[in-house]
């Protein structure tokens, strides 16, 4: 394969002997990258379905009380979004009050056009957010996406991002919620947890949206790009409002980083430490071809 190879290796370390079984996304291909294998090491695994994306998750049972360590393999060569990304699934993740459909309709139908009104509803979003972690977020105990008028609210990126596609999917426009890892250009291939994004596609244009990485740049003129804060990136999952009956879990918000499975339907997290690195086309046997990734911003790639 004449294609660079990114490998992401997530090491998970349990808190306590008998941790439990963890639960873990396993890739999805985007536009940039194309999934070639998932293992566990320190750990017996098996797959599951998630019942309405019919994307693959991994229950992965500790072999011990040692570190487990997770191998992502990713070929640079260009995929494509899963279908089931951009297909609407009403949960109280996604379904938006009557006050924000109102909005985004409104929004939209003063735009010039489509993409137009896309790139409006996204920086309507933007100027409704500052970036953080509110320890009780915007929408939680509520069974609809409510609608946020005048202020600012504190949120982090799947916040902003739930915001964003209820909004969206309110106007008329396909869009989906990716999750997966992005390494800061400074960090030099480690980062701390997931992070999101947000997808569109309409008459054939594909954009990707970051608001997140905006605002914590200081600004709220967003632009469509992956890597508006310089970076690297990689998808693991999507959607949200998920189903895995093997794994006992119902209306689970969303998959990202690998999660400790309590047993009684809920997740806890995991102490992890994740890393990038790649293998280039060509490298010859004997020679180290697990490198740091010399991280490069993408922004200019996003297709449309």
């Amino acid at each position: 394969m004449g294609a660079e190879i990114t490998t992401v290796t997530v090491t998970v370390h349990p808190e306590r002997p008998g941790s439990g079984r963890l639960l873990a996304p396993v890739g999805i291909p985007t536009p940039y990258q194309t999934p070639l294998s998932f293992t566990a090491n320190g750990a017996s695994c098996s797959l599951a379905g998630e019942m309405a994306t019919g994307q693959m998750v991994a229950l992965i049972e500790p072999d011990g009380d040692g570190p487990i360590t997770l191998s992502y393999r990713f070929a640079e060569i260009a995929g494509h979004y899963p279908e089931a990304l951009f297909r609407p699934r009403e949960t109280r993740f996604t379904r938006a009050a009557a006050d924000l459909v109102r909005d985004a309709r409104r929004i939209a139908e003063d735009a010039r056009d489509a993409h137009a009104a896309i790139a409006a509803i996204v920086n309507d979003t933007a100027e409704k957010f500052t970036y953080g972690h509110p320890a009780t977020r915007f929408n939680d105990g509520l069974e609809a996406i409510p609608h946020l008028g005048c202020g600012l609210t504190e949120g982090s990126c799947i916040d902003i991002n739930t915001y964003l596609i209820a909004a969206l999917r309110s106007a008329g426009f396909e869009a989906g919620y990716v999750t997966g890892y992005f390494f800061p250009a400074e960090k030099n291939g480690c980062c701390d947890d997931m992070h999101c994004w947000v997808v569109t596609r309409h008459d054939g244009a594909v954009l990707e949206w970051d608001i997140a990485h905006h605002l914590k740049m200081g600004t709220r003129r967003i632009c469509c790009g992956l890597n508006p804060k310089p970076g690297s990136r990689v998808a693991v999952a999507h959607s949200m409002g998920l189903d895995i009956p093997e794994a006992g879990l119902k209306a689970i918000k969303l998959i990202g980083e690998p999660v400790w499975l309590d047993g009684n339907g809920g997740l806890n997290a995991a102490r992890l430490d994740i890393r990038l690195s790649t293998k280039k086309p060509g490298a010859t046997a004997g020679l180290s071809q697990d490198n740091v990734v010399p991280i490069r911003d993408r922004v200019d790639r996003s297709p449309g």
